[in-house]
C-alpha cells in the first residue's frame, strides 16, 4: 500500500510543473519575506532548507530575518547576528533584515546591524506587543529614511486597525519605503484607502486565502505588490501558485507579473526609486462556479481545525470531496482537487497516531499544504 506521506510529497511536487506553465518567460523571482531560526511557537527554519527552496524554484534573492526566538532578549541581538551570518554564507542570495524589539534600544540595534550589512528592518507589532502610535517608532522610520532601507511590518492577523497611524509615519518620513506583510489583511480597507497608489509603499502576497489577494489587487496598484512566501509558515509551490494564479485571474499581464515577482523588489533592495503606481487591476465582484464555491467554503472551515490541531469531527473534508462529484465543465481541475483532498483526509486521520511532536507537526503541515493547494485551485478555477 502506498505510504500516505510519500504520496502527499509526490502530489505536492507535481505542482512544480504548474508553476512552469504559469511563470512568464524569462522571469526572475525575489521573495521579500522569509525567516530563519527557531520560533517560540515551535516552528523552525534552517539555512539548508531555505537555500534548497531557492535553488529548486529559481528564486534569485530572499529577504530574511529571524523568528521570535527563545534567546531574543535583549533586543534580538543574538538572532540578528545569526541572520547576518546566514546572509554572509549565501553569497548575496539572502538579504538580511534586522528585527527589532522596541523595549531594548531599537535604534541602537538597527544601527549596529545596518553597519554590519543588514539592508532592511523587520517590525512585528503583534509578537512584540506594541501599537502603531508608539512614539518609539518615529526614530526607526527616520533611520530607515536616512539609510534608504525598507521596513517590513507585520500586517496580518492579531492586530487592531493600523492604517491611520502607519500612514502618519509614512507621511512624516516619506523616504522610508514600507512593505506591509500578509497583504495588510488586518486592516486592508484602511491601508489601501490611505496608502494605495502611494509610491514607496508595498504589500506582500504571503497570505493563505486567495480571495484576500484578489481583493488586494483591486485596491492597490500592481506596482505595490511584492511576492512573498513567509517561509517556513508559507511553503512552495503553494506560495508561488497563489500569487501567480490570483494575479492572472485579476488580469495581470506578463510585465506586471514580472514586477510583482522581482522587478519591484529589486528596485527596493538596490536602492532605486520605486515605480510610479498605476491604476489597480481586478474586479469588485468575484464570480465562481458553485462547485468550487462549496469546496472553498469547506476548506476554509478545515484550516482552523488543522491549525489548532483538532480532528475533523465535523467531516469538512468529506463534504469538500463530495462536492467534487458534482457535474461541471472543469472535470480535470475537479479531479486534481479530489486527489489532493483524498490524500489530505488520509493524512489527517493518522495524526493521533503520532506522539512525537516533530513527526506530528510534519504530518499536520503536509496535510495543510495539500488543502492549501486544493483551495488555490478551487478559487482560481473560473467557469
Amino acid at each position: 500500500m502506498d505510504d500516505p506521506l510519500e504520496r502527499a510529497r509526490r502530489l505536492i511536487a507535481s505542482y512544480d510543473e504548474e508553476l512552469v506553465r504559469d511563470l512568464p518567460a524569462d522571469s526572475e523571482v525575489v521573495d521579500v519575506h522569509t525567516h530563519l531560526g527557531n520560533d517560540i511557537d515551535g516552528m523552525s527554519a534552517t539555512y539548508e532548507e531555505l537555500m534548497g527552496i531557492l535553488d529548486r524554484y529559481g528564486i534569485s534573492r530572499a529577504c530574511v530575518f529571524c523568528l521570535d526566538e527563545p534567546d531574543r532578549e535583549p533586543g534580538f541581538r543574538a538572532p540578528n547576528d545569526r541572520t547576518l551570518a546566514h546572509a554572509g554564507r549565501s553569497g548575496g542570495r539572502l538579504v538580511p533584515f534586522v528585527r527589532l524589539d522596541l523595549t531594548h534600544d531599537p535604534v541602537g540595534e538597527a544601527v549596529r546591524c545596518l553597519d554590519r550589512g543588514a539592508r532592511g528592518i523587520k517590525l512585528h507589532p503583534r509578537a512584540q506587543r506594541f501599537a502603531l502610535h508608539d512614539e518609539r517608532l518615529a526614530p526607526i522610520f527616520e533611520l530607515a529614511a536616512d539609510r534608504r532601507v525598507p521596513i517590513l511590518i507585520h500586517g496580518g492577523r492579531g492586530l487592531p486597525p493600523i492604517a491611520e497611524h502607519l500612514a502618519a509615519l509614512v507621511e512624516r518620513y516619506p523616504g522610508a519605503q514600507l512593505i506591509v506583510a500578509h497583504a495588510g489583511i488586518a486592516d486592508m480597507a484602511g491601508l489601501a484607502g490611505l496608502l494605495g497608489g502611494k509610491a514607496g509603499v508595498f504589500f506582500d502576497t504571503s497570505v493563505w486565502s486567495p480571495i484576500d489577494l484578489l481583493d488586494l489587487y483591486r485596491l492597490v496598484a500592481p506596482e505595490q505588490v511584492l511576492f512573498a512566501s513567509d517561509y517556513p509558515y508559507g511553503q512552495q509551490p503553494a506560495s508561488l501558485l497563489i500569487a501567480l494564479r490570483t494575479a492572472r485571474a485579476a488580469g495581470f499581464d506578463d510585465d506586471r507579473l514580472r514586477d510583482m515577482l522581482a522587478s519591484s523588489a529589486n528596485r527596493i533592495l538596490d536602492g532605486e526609486p520605486p515605480a510610479q503606481p498605476t491604476a489597480p487591476v481586478g474586479d469588485e465582484t468575484f464570480v465562481q462556479p458553485l462547485t468550487y464555491a462549496r469546496i472553498h467554503q469547506y476548506l476554509s472551515m478545515a484550516t482552523p481545525l488543522l491549525w489548532t490541531r483538532q480532528a475533523d469531527t465535523i467531516g469538512v473534508l468529506g463534504l469538500a470531496l463530495n462536492a467534487c462529484y458534482e457535474r461541471n465543465g472543469r472535470r480535470a481541475e475537479t479531479d486534481d482537487i479530489k486527489e489532493l483532498l483524498s490524500c489530505a483526509r488520509e493524512l489527517w486521520r493518522t495524526l493521533p497516531e503520532y506522539e512525537e511532536e516533530r513527526e506530528r507537526m510534519l504530518m499536520t503541515r503536509t496535510t495543510f499544504r495539500l488543502i492549501h493547494i486544493a483551495d488555490i485551485l478551487a478559487v482560481t478555477t473560473r467557469a
